[in-house]
């Protein structure tokens, strides 16, 4: 009878144990991934915690022996460990990813077949030659591999549940190609679900406060929203490589990769494609924030849903800590929640079956989409929006729910020549700088807020008499954009009918517009704070 043994179990070890679980023969894992182990005796397979670098926990006898973590070094390690241990048996050793040549032909020195993830990854691709998806993944791993530095992946502003995944998600596939990545954002992580998010999972960002801080990056990427200081705090002269979103853009969107598809419930589900894709098996912190951002943005698979968001969820559901989702989705609510809402409630004014409530002064900007969904729940609402001021801007989150009616165009028509607005036919934001209204509260000696009041609750109510109709989901154009790579450059770009844009300066490159755009851009809390 055949005795395998396995160790290490990272993405590649995983892939190799779940078909080997129904072969003939002993199986024995060896891997100090707790989680790991766990998920493998449920399945009757022998596993072990253990370091798969020590010779002492080794069975006596084994016939093959597959070293499959993701660390180069420990494989490198382990092969060479078990290779003593087991002079005779065949060894199949997978390289990791971020392997250097050194170690590579370390390890082939000690292997009777090396696996390299890496190049059979893009392999996969190159030797895929159709189709929108395939090409798609070939110039983001073309542009990764082009970065000599690490990468900034950066949110949008106050990121939300689809932001923080995204851009953690982003960062391990960079890494796993050997490019150093840090998940950022500027402004605060505020929302009670959004906290309990990052604290539970133990999620690394790194809070910007200034263009200074992105000095140690070589590359720049967008995640859930699209241009540069829309609704982040870089300039909005920063070159971009990337950018990956599910909202509609309203400009063109200049970078080296972008992938803009509406016709998705978030962007984390484009992550999680991405993930499948490539064979990567995301972490349980992976898995269970993207998982978490889906649910949100599509709230619970109710709210702009595709049948690639239940795709992309089916592939995550095997590998998320259900425990941490369940506490996620129970935090507790600040005081300042429950004051914004009790206020909103008491402020409320009705015009039909739409609702539009002032809350004045606030300090929880997040607390603005949680009122103005609270609202959408009473009868005969289905339209609502709910506005405040702080730090010289007023804010503000609308919601519709059986609406026929386009939320996101419908504020940006009554909000765009005195702020930005933006979103999606069912769940869109604004920001109005404080200034011009306070302004006509000097000179008319009416209170702020009464002003604010009679302009934001005035223009949303005159704009819904002849609101823009919702689109119909399944019929909208493909929005993915594709711009050339470092292969394409110096080549004359195919004539698309479509205007060409700059893509920056910093390598030089053009970007080509192939799709078709549709009106519309990302604002505020188009759902960064609807967890």
């Amino acid at each position: 009878m055949v005795s395998r043994l396995v160790l290490g179990c990272g993405s590649v070890g995983h892939d190799i144990v779940e078909r080997a679980i129904g072969w003939s023969g002993r199986l024995h894992v060896i891997t100090d991934e707790q989680s790991r182990v766990t998920a493998l005796r449920d399945e009757h397979v022998r596993a072990t915690v253990a370091d798969p670098t020590d010779p002492s926990r080794y069975p006596e006898r084994a016939d093959i022996v597959i070293v499959a973590a993701d660390d180069p070094e420990r494989n490198r390690a382990a092969a060479t460990a078990a290779r003593e241990q087991f002079p005779d048996a065949l060894f199949v050793v997978s390289t990791g990813f971020g392997a250097g040549e050194e170690t590579k032909t370390a390890i082939d020195a000690v292997a009777d077949r090396v696996v390299d993830p890496e190049r059979t990854v893009v392999d996969r691709v190159l030797n895929v030659s159709t189709g929108d998806g395939a090409r798609r993944m070939r110039k983001l791993l073309t542009v990764l591999r082009d970065l000599e530095g690490p990468l900034a992946v950066v949110t949008h502003d106050n990121p939300d549940p689809d932001a923080i995944a995204s851009a953690l998600a982003l960062s391990r596939l960079a890494e796993s190609v050997g490019v150093d990545a840090d998940a950022c954002y500027f402004g605060e992580i505020s929302h009670q679900e959004n906290r309990a998010l990052v604290n539970l999972l133990d999620i690394q960002m790194r809070g910007l406060d200034s263009e200074a801080d992105l000095d140690d990056y070589d590359g720049i990427a967008l995640v859930d929203h699209s241009r540069p200081g829309v609704n982040d705090g870089l300039p909005t002269e920063t070159t971009v490589d990337i950018v990956i979103d599910h909202h509609p853009p309203r400009a063109p969107v200049e970078a080296r990769f972008v992938d803009l598809r509406s016709d998705v419930g978030a962007t984390s589900t484009l992550l999680a494609k991405y993930l499948e894709f490539f064979g990567l098996t995301p972490d349980r912190t992976v898995a269970t924030a993207l998982l978490y951002g889906i649910r949100v943005d599509t709230k619970d698979f109710t709210r702009e849903v595709s049948g690639t968001d239940f795709e992309a969820a089916a592939f995550l559901l095997q590998f998320v800590d259900a425990t941490v989702l369940e506490r996620v989705e129970t935090p507790s609510m600040n005081a300042e929640v429950f004051e914004t809402i009790a206020r909103a409630i008491r402020n409320r004014e009705l015009q039909g079956s739409a609702l539009a409530s002032s809350v004045g002064e606030i300090r929880d900007r997040d607390a603005l989409a949680q009122a103005a969904e609270h609202l959408l729940n009473m009868e005969g609402i289905t339209t609502t929006l709910v506005y405040g001021f702080m730090d010289g801007t007023v804010y503000a989150s609308g919601r519709a729910r059986g609406a026929d009616l386009d939320l996101g165009e419908t504020l940006r028509d009554a909000f765009d020549q005195i702020g930005s607005a933006g979103g999606h036919a069912d769940m869109a934001g604004a920001q109005i700088p404080l200034g011009i209204l306070g302004d006509v509260g000097a000179d008319s000696k009416q209170s702020l807020e009464g002003v604010v009041h009679e302009i934001i609750s005035g223009r949303f109510f005159e704009t819904l008499g002849d609101a823009p109709t919702a689109p119909d989901r399944d019929i909208g154009p493909s929005l993915a954009f594709e711009y050339p790579t470092e292969d394409d450059r110096g080549r004359e770009p195919p004539s698309t009918g479509e205007e060409t844009v700059g893509a920056g300066t910093r390598r030089g490159s053009t970007t080509e517009l192939v799709g078709d755009p549709a009106e519309g851009d990302t604002t505020e809390d188009d759902d960064e704070s609807d967890a």
